[in-house]
């Protein structure tokens, strides 16, 4: 199947022939469903608190904070190209007609003024057209003005990352995604030394821009939320990427022979959040910022999400110091069974019939792992995963967030678990990559690799299987011990299109 070229191309990548003939196995045979045991509610998995218990949990997560002895880092997904943004326009502009038809197009060029962008690309339509936007549309001339936002003589926005895009008016500025994630750490992240830092995944390409600008917003930050910022980033690495098929399950080959390899999907990062020397990793994708007027509840709630957290770990590393001590009693065995069952929502079916030694390596197997604290809001019918009791390899049933291609939805049962979830994931998630004795977790090691996705391409006008790693949130962190808490809807205003922005959760106060 592979020659000494193949070989060598392997080599470069970092893989090997026995990984990609694996992988290729992976997109012939499929993945198989999760079975699932419910989709977990209020009561049963996810947690819901009230004013109380939410202040209580915030005052445990700014001590832990200010007592000096915890590094904490944000972690932020913000590579590729946002070109599914702007897919709406980019049709647009191939269109046989040339004014706003559709009711995207109309609200695209009605809200116009209104974009953050607005004055860079009034800049650009004048430099390039001579003409200001107000003058092309008397014109009638709107795909200039798309072009100007879209092409590498504008503003270059269809190429560029979403991380890199003005989202959001201010009195005198303009504000990036990045430059959100700045503001907004520097409000729940910081240590007691004013120390923020936070990590972007990247691409090549745009790393030198990301690089630009934190450079040159960094010490205003500084001064405005008086903090000091360490940012870092790293790319996705090219090990990572996945073999491509084609339609007979060979590998897919580029028109100079070489096999296609594409990247793994988010699923890869696990590998770049597993480099980062940090006792706490609070992750949010992108594109989920609001301005600074309605930061509010997502401060409190990534508090909330963190005291949880640093709650839980604190009860999870008490146990274990017990269970290695020897003098865990049946009466503690019994508390940290109902720790593990109850609160971590790790069962099985068997446990009355394990002896004390038996129980007691169960216990600590299933404690001694990375946790996750994972917000979750009520289902509005956003496209996306939500959160699952599912079965595990061993038996066991556990806290998981699926997407829709893990369940078989030609099953009534779990179609009906699926539509009728009561919430959805939106990516908001507060870890703990530390064990009991200090030592960083592997995380790689605790990856279900049975969970990852195929999805259907094309190349060149031919067809392609491709094969996506476990995602981070899905299967990645499998076999992280999970906690879902109940979050407030308002913490989740993700832009997926360019007209999200129009939506007054991006607009200025």
């Amino acid at each position: 199947m592979f020659d000494e070229k193949d070989l060598e191309q392997f080599k470069k990548k970092g893989t090997n022939a026995e990984s990609v003939k694996a992988q290729l196995e992976l997109i012939k045979n499929g993945f198989p469903f999760l079975e699932l045991e419910a989709a977990a509610s209020i009561g049963n998995g996810i947690m819901a608190f009230d004013d109380s218990q939410r202040n209580v949990y915030i005052k445990t997560w700014d001590a832990y904070c200010s007592d000096g002895k915890h590094s904490i880092t944000k972690f932020v997904p913000a590579s590729g190209a946002a070109s599914r943004m702007f897919k709406d326009l980019f049709a647009f502009l191939d269109a046989d007609y040339s004014v706003p038809t559709t009711k995207f197009e109309k609200t695209f060029f009605d809200g116009i003024e209104k974009f953050a962008f607005f004055k860079d690309l009034d800049a650009a339509c004048q430099s390039n057209e001579s003409k200001s936007i107000k003058e092309l549309i008397a014109d009638g001339n709107y795909k200039a003005v798309v072009s100007n936002l879209l092409g590498s003589k504008g503003l270059n926005y269809g190429a560029l990352p979403k991380g890199l895009l003005k989202f959001h008016s201010y009195k005198t500025s303009a504000r990036t995604p990045f430059e959100e994630h700045m503001a907004e750490s520097s409000m729940y992240a910081s240590g007691n030394d004013g120390v923020v830092n936070i990590h972007f995944t990247v691409s090549p390409e745009h790393w030198p821009l990301f690089k630009k600008l934190a450079d040159s917003c960094s010490k205003s930050f500084s001064k405005r939320f008086g903090t000091t910022y360490n940012i870092t980033f790293s790319e996705q690495k090219p090990s990572t990427d996945t073999v491509a098929a084609a339609a007979d399950g060979t590998p897919f080959r580029n028109d100079d022979g070489s096999i296609l390899f594409r990247p793994g999907g988010h699923g890869a990062l696990i590998e770049n959040l597993n480099e980062l020397d940090t006792d706490i990793v609070f992750i949010k994708n992108i594109d989920n910022v609001v301005p600074d007027h309605l930061k509010t509840d997502t401060v409190t709630y990534k508090k909330l999400l963190a005291g949880v957290l640093v709650n839980i770990q604190s009860k999870v590393f008490d146990y274990l110091h017990l269970l290695d001590s020897g003098k865990c009693t049946a009466a503690k065995l019994k508390t940290i069974s109902k720790f593990v069952t109850e609160t971590l929502c790790c069962r099985r079916s068997d446990l009355d019939k394990l002896d004390s030694k038996q129980l007691a390596e169960w216990l600590h197997s299933k404690l001694n792992r990375p946790i996750r604290v994972c917000g979750m809001v009520k289902n509005v019918g956003e496209p996306g995963g939500g959160p699952f009791l599912a079965y595990n390899s061993d038996g066991t049933v556990s806290l998981q967030i699926l997407e829709s291609s893990q369940i078989d939805l030609n099953d009534a049962r779990k179609k009906e678990m699926f539509t009728k979830g009561t919430h959805f994931n939106p990516v908001d998630l507060v870890c703990a990559v530390r064990n009991y004795k200090g030592k960083h977790f592997n995380l790689p090691d605790y990856v279900d690799k049975a969970t990852g996705f195929i999805s259907s391409k094309s190349k060149n006008g031919r067809e392609l299987k491709a094969l996506e790693l476990p995602g981070l949130w899905n299967g990645a962190m499998s076999d992280w011990n999970t906690i879902f808490v109940e979050v407030p809807l308002s913490t989740f205003n993700p832009v997926k299109t360019v007209n999200d922005l129009l939506r007054p959760q991006h607009q200025p106060a």
